[in-house]
Protein backbone atom coordinates (compact mmCIF):
# COMPACT_ATOMS: atom_id res chain seq x y z
CA UNK A 1 0.00 0.00 0.00
CA UNK A 2 3.00 1.95 0.97
CA UNK A 3 4.28 1.80 -2.19
CA UNK A 4 1.50 2.44 -4.45
CA UNK A 5 1.04 6.13 -2.26
CA UNK A 6 4.54 6.57 -3.16
CA UNK A 7 3.83 5.80 -6.83
CA UNK A 8 1.20 7.97 -6.86
CA UNK A 9 3.28 10.87 -5.11
CA UNK A 10 5.70 10.76 -7.69
CA UNK A 11 3.73 10.80 -10.66
CA UNK A 12 1.98 13.50 -9.07
CA UNK A 13 5.07 15.56 -8.92
CA UNK A 14 5.96 14.59 -12.35
CA UNK A 15 2.71 15.99 -13.44
CA UNK A 16 3.31 19.19 -11.46
CA UNK A 17 6.94 20.00 -12.90
CA UNK A 18 5.23 19.11 -16.51
CA UNK A 19 2.33 21.83 -15.74
CA UNK A 20 5.07 24.11 -14.53
CA UNK A 21 7.33 23.75 -17.53
CA UNK A 22 4.31 24.59 -20.14
CA UNK A 23 3.24 27.53 -18.16
CA UNK A 24 7.01 28.96 -18.23
CA UNK A 25 6.62 27.94 -22.59
CA UNK A 26 3.44 29.88 -23.02
CA UNK A 27 4.90 32.98 -20.77
CA UNK A 28 7.29 32.71 -22.68
CA UNK A 29 5.36 32.74 -26.12
CA UNK A 30 3.74 35.60 -24.89
CA UNK A 31 6.24 38.04 -24.42
CA UNK A 32 6.84 37.91 -28.75
CA UNK A 33 4.66 39.58 -31.49
CA UNK A 34 0.87 39.02 -31.44
CA UNK A 35 -0.95 37.97 -34.60
CA UNK A 36 -3.70 39.83 -36.03
CA UNK A 37 -6.20 37.30 -34.99
CA UNK A 38 -4.88 37.27 -31.54
CA UNK A 39 -4.98 41.37 -31.85
CA UNK A 40 -8.89 41.30 -33.52
CA UNK A 41 -10.20 39.00 -30.53
CA UNK A 42 -8.27 40.62 -27.76
CA UNK A 43 -11.20 43.08 -25.13
CA UNK A 44 -11.43 46.57 -26.34
CA UNK A 45 -12.53 49.48 -23.84
CA UNK A 46 -14.18 52.36 -24.50
CA UNK A 47 -12.66 55.86 -24.72
CA UNK A 48 -12.37 57.61 -21.40
CA UNK A 49 -13.15 53.94 -19.68
CA UNK A 50 -11.21 53.25 -16.54
CA UNK A 51 -7.59 52.04 -17.49
CA UNK A 52 -7.35 48.46 -15.81
CA UNK A 53 -5.45 48.31 -13.09
CA UNK A 54 -1.83 45.89 -12.81
CA UNK A 55 0.96 45.41 -10.99
CA UNK A 56 4.28 47.65 -11.66
CA UNK A 57 6.22 46.60 -14.43
CA UNK A 58 3.71 44.82 -16.04
CA UNK A 59 3.87 45.75 -19.79
CA UNK A 60 2.02 43.68 -22.06
CA UNK A 61 -1.11 41.39 -21.69
CA UNK A 62 -1.44 38.08 -22.82
CA UNK A 63 -3.34 39.83 -25.57
CA UNK A 64 -0.52 41.66 -27.03
CA UNK A 65 -2.20 44.75 -25.48
CA UNK A 66 0.43 47.21 -23.55
CA UNK A 67 -1.59 48.09 -19.82
CA UNK A 68 -0.90 51.09 -18.11
CA UNK A 69 0.81 50.14 -14.72
CA UNK A 70 -1.09 51.53 -11.61
CA UNK A 71 0.13 54.96 -12.10
CA UNK A 72 -1.33 56.91 -15.16
CA UNK A 73 0.84 58.19 -17.83
CA UNK A 74 1.26 61.93 -16.73
CA UNK A 75 -1.31 64.38 -18.90
CA UNK A 76 -1.22 67.58 -21.07
CA UNK A 77 -0.77 70.91 -18.80
CA UNK A 78 -0.68 74.44 -19.62
CA UNK A 79 2.59 76.89 -19.50
CA UNK A 80 1.01 80.24 -18.69
CA UNK A 81 3.68 82.45 -20.68
CA UNK A 82 3.59 79.68 -23.54
CA UNK A 83 2.38 80.84 -26.80
CA UNK A 84 -0.44 78.57 -28.16
CA UNK A 85 2.31 76.38 -30.67
CA UNK A 86 5.73 76.25 -28.69
CA UNK A 87 9.15 76.28 -30.90
CA UNK A 88 11.56 76.55 -27.89
CA UNK A 89 12.02 76.85 -24.34
CA UNK A 90 13.84 79.38 -22.34
CA UNK A 91 17.12 80.82 -23.71
CA UNK A 92 18.51 81.26 -19.93
CA UNK A 93 18.83 77.38 -19.69
CA UNK A 94 21.55 74.81 -20.70
CA UNK A 95 18.69 72.50 -21.64
CA UNK A 96 17.50 70.91 -24.94
CA UNK A 97 14.64 69.04 -26.14
CA UNK A 98 15.37 65.92 -28.89
CA UNK A 99 11.75 65.42 -29.81
CA UNK A 100 11.18 62.13 -32.00
CA UNK A 101 8.12 61.49 -34.77
CA UNK A 102 7.42 57.71 -33.46
CA UNK A 103 6.46 55.29 -36.21
CA UNK A 104 8.73 52.82 -38.56
CA UNK A 105 10.63 49.74 -37.26
CA UNK A 106 10.55 49.16 -33.20
CA UNK A 107 14.16 48.08 -32.73
CA UNK A 108 15.54 50.90 -33.81
CA UNK A 109 13.32 52.92 -31.47
CA UNK A 110 14.57 50.73 -28.75
CA UNK A 111 18.18 51.13 -29.92
CA UNK A 112 17.59 55.34 -29.96
CA UNK A 113 16.01 54.73 -26.54
CA UNK A 114 18.45 52.94 -24.98
CA UNK A 115 20.92 55.01 -26.49
CA UNK A 116 19.89 58.42 -24.64
CA UNK A 117 19.47 56.69 -21.40
CA UNK A 118 23.16 55.05 -21.42
CA UNK A 119 24.19 58.80 -22.23
CA UNK A 120 21.75 60.22 -19.23
CA UNK A 121 19.10 61.85 -21.72
CA UNK A 122 15.41 61.76 -21.90
CA UNK A 123 13.54 62.32 -25.16
CA UNK A 124 10.28 63.34 -26.35
CA UNK A 125 7.89 60.96 -28.44
CA UNK A 126 5.55 61.96 -30.23
CA UNK A 127 3.40 58.65 -31.23
CA UNK A 128 1.39 57.92 -34.49
CA UNK A 129 -1.70 55.71 -33.23
CA UNK A 130 -1.57 53.08 -35.91
CA UNK A 131 2.29 52.62 -34.93
CA UNK A 132 0.93 52.13 -31.17
CA UNK A 133 -1.68 49.63 -32.75
CA UNK A 134 1.22 47.38 -34.00
CA UNK A 135 3.19 47.72 -31.06
CA UNK A 136 1.29 48.64 -28.16
CA UNK A 137 4.10 47.73 -25.48
CA UNK A 138 6.33 50.56 -26.86
CA UNK A 139 4.37 53.19 -25.35
CA UNK A 140 4.73 51.73 -21.96
CA UNK A 141 9.07 51.40 -22.82
CA UNK A 142 9.06 55.23 -23.29
CA UNK A 143 7.55 55.90 -20.06
CA UNK A 144 9.08 53.52 -18.30
CA UNK A 145 12.58 55.23 -19.29
CA UNK A 146 11.40 58.63 -18.44
CA UNK A 147 10.45 59.53 -21.46
CA UNK A 148 7.60 62.21 -22.70
CA UNK A 149 5.26 60.64 -24.90
CA UNK A 150 2.49 62.09 -27.02
CA UNK A 151 0.42 62.43 -29.94
CA UNK A 152 1.11 62.39 -33.83
CA UNK A 153 -2.00 61.57 -35.43
CA UNK A 154 -3.79 58.66 -35.65
CA UNK A 155 -2.39 58.04 -39.35
CA UNK A 156 0.30 60.62 -39.90
CA UNK A 157 -1.43 62.22 -42.74
CA UNK A 158 -1.58 65.72 -44.14
CA UNK A 159 -3.83 67.17 -40.83
CA UNK A 160 -3.48 70.72 -41.58
CA UNK A 161 -5.33 69.81 -44.77
CA UNK A 162 -8.42 67.70 -44.05
CA UNK A 163 -11.75 68.68 -43.33
CA UNK A 164 -12.57 69.83 -39.40
CA UNK A 165 -14.48 66.30 -38.45
CA UNK A 166 -11.63 64.36 -40.62
CA UNK A 167 -9.04 66.81 -38.80
CA UNK A 168 -10.79 65.79 -35.03
CA UNK A 169 -10.87 62.37 -35.78
CA UNK A 170 -7.33 62.26 -36.55
CA UNK A 171 -5.98 63.72 -33.24
CA UNK A 172 -8.96 61.56 -30.96
CA UNK A 173 -8.10 58.93 -32.15
CA UNK A 174 -4.53 58.74 -31.30
CA UNK A 175 -5.53 60.03 -27.96
CA UNK A 176 -7.54 57.25 -27.67
CA UNK A 177 -4.87 55.04 -28.30
CA UNK A 178 -2.46 56.75 -26.12
CA UNK A 179 -5.17 56.90 -23.13
CA UNK A 180 -6.36 53.08 -23.72
CA UNK A 181 -2.65 52.18 -23.08
CA UNK A 182 -1.10 54.67 -20.49
CA UNK A 183 -3.86 56.14 -18.70
CA UNK A 184 -3.47 59.64 -20.45
CA UNK A 185 -3.49 61.23 -23.53
CA UNK A 186 -0.23 61.97 -23.87
CA UNK A 187 1.81 65.30 -22.50
CA UNK A 188 1.91 66.82 -26.57
CA UNK A 189 0.34 66.65 -29.35
CA UNK A 190 2.27 67.98 -32.78
CA UNK A 191 0.37 67.85 -35.86
CA UNK A 192 2.04 65.36 -39.13
CA UNK A 193 3.66 66.54 -42.17
CA UNK A 194 3.63 69.48 -40.83
CA UNK A 195 6.07 72.08 -38.47
CA UNK A 196 3.38 73.66 -37.41
CA UNK A 197 -0.72 73.06 -36.92
CA UNK A 198 -3.09 75.17 -38.60
CA UNK A 199 -5.66 77.12 -36.93
CA UNK A 200 -8.36 74.78 -37.08
CA UNK A 201 -6.07 71.68 -36.34
CA UNK A 202 -4.86 73.71 -32.92
CA UNK A 203 -8.02 74.80 -31.94
CA UNK A 204 -9.17 70.69 -32.24
CA UNK A 205 -6.41 69.75 -30.39
CA UNK A 206 -7.17 72.40 -27.21
CA UNK A 207 -10.31 70.90 -27.50
CA UNK A 208 -9.11 66.94 -27.18
CA UNK A 209 -6.88 68.58 -24.33
CA UNK A 210 -3.56 69.86 -25.21
CA UNK A 211 -3.39 73.27 -24.05
CA UNK A 212 -0.57 73.94 -26.37
CA UNK A 213 0.89 72.36 -29.86
CA UNK A 214 4.60 71.31 -29.96
CA UNK A 215 6.57 72.55 -33.13
CA UNK A 216 10.63 72.52 -33.05
CA UNK A 217 13.13 75.44 -34.41
CA UNK A 218 15.73 73.05 -35.35
CA UNK A 219 14.91 70.41 -38.19
CA UNK A 220 17.68 67.66 -38.53
CA UNK A 221 15.97 66.59 -42.12
CA UNK A 222 17.06 62.99 -40.73
CA UNK A 223 14.03 61.79 -43.16
CA UNK A 224 15.65 62.85 -46.29
CA UNK A 225 18.63 60.31 -45.08
CA UNK A 226 21.76 62.61 -45.99
CA UNK A 227 23.71 59.91 -43.92
CA UNK A 228 24.74 60.48 -40.18
CA UNK A 229 27.01 63.09 -40.46
CA UNK A 230 24.95 65.27 -42.00
CA UNK A 231 22.28 65.03 -39.57
CA UNK A 232 24.71 65.26 -36.54
CA UNK A 233 26.23 68.66 -38.71
CA UNK A 234 22.66 70.06 -38.88
CA UNK A 235 21.09 69.67 -35.29
CA UNK A 236 25.21 70.96 -33.63
CA UNK A 237 25.19 73.75 -36.35
CA UNK A 238 21.55 75.01 -35.17
CA UNK A 239 21.21 73.77 -31.50
CA UNK A 240 21.17 76.42 -28.63
CA UNK A 241 19.85 76.33 -24.98
CA UNK A 242 16.26 76.10 -25.05
CA UNK A 243 16.20 74.61 -28.66
CA UNK A 244 13.75 71.46 -29.61
CA UNK A 245 14.73 69.63 -31.96
CA UNK A 246 12.99 67.38 -34.28
CA UNK A 247 14.10 63.97 -35.24
CA UNK A 248 12.56 60.47 -36.28
CA UNK A 249 12.25 57.02 -35.15
CA UNK A 250 12.94 54.87 -38.10
CA UNK A 251 16.17 56.14 -39.86
CA UNK A 252 19.71 54.26 -39.64
CA UNK A 253 21.04 57.81 -39.94
CA UNK A 254 19.47 59.04 -36.80
CA UNK A 255 20.24 56.15 -34.43
CA UNK A 256 24.32 56.12 -36.01
CA UNK A 257 24.23 59.27 -35.56
CA UNK A 258 22.42 60.24 -31.73
CA UNK A 259 25.84 59.05 -29.64
CA UNK A 260 27.56 62.07 -31.55
CA UNK A 261 24.73 64.37 -30.87
CA UNK A 262 24.61 64.01 -27.15
CA UNK A 263 28.56 63.73 -27.07
CA UNK A 264 28.68 67.23 -28.26
CA UNK A 265 25.91 68.33 -26.29
CA UNK A 266 27.54 67.43 -23.25
CA UNK A 267 30.75 68.72 -24.46
CA UNK A 268 28.99 72.19 -24.55
CA UNK A 269 27.38 71.40 -21.11
CA UNK A 270 23.71 70.86 -22.44
CA UNK A 271 21.39 68.48 -21.05
CA UNK A 272 18.85 66.82 -23.43
CA UNK A 273 15.62 66.44 -21.21
CA UNK A 274 12.02 65.73 -22.00
CA UNK A 275 9.88 69.05 -23.65
CA UNK A 276 8.20 68.78 -19.93
CA UNK A 277 11.52 69.36 -18.02
CA UNK A 278 12.57 71.90 -20.82
CA UNK A 279 9.45 73.98 -19.87
CA UNK A 280 9.17 73.73 -16.29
Amino acid sequence: MARVTTTNRRDALRAGAGLVAGGALAAGCGTGPTTAAARSTAPRTTPGSAAPQTTPGSAVRSSGKASPTTRPAPAPRAYPGQPAQITHGPRTHPRVALTFHGQGDPALAHTLLTTAERHGAHLTVLAVGTWLDEHPDIARRILDGGHDLGNHTQRHISVNDLPEADARKEITDCADRLNRLTGSIGTWFRPSRAATASALVAALARRAGYPHVLSYDVDSLDYTRPGAAAVTRKVLSEVREGSVVSLHFGYEDTVAALPDVLTELGRRKLRAVTTTELLS
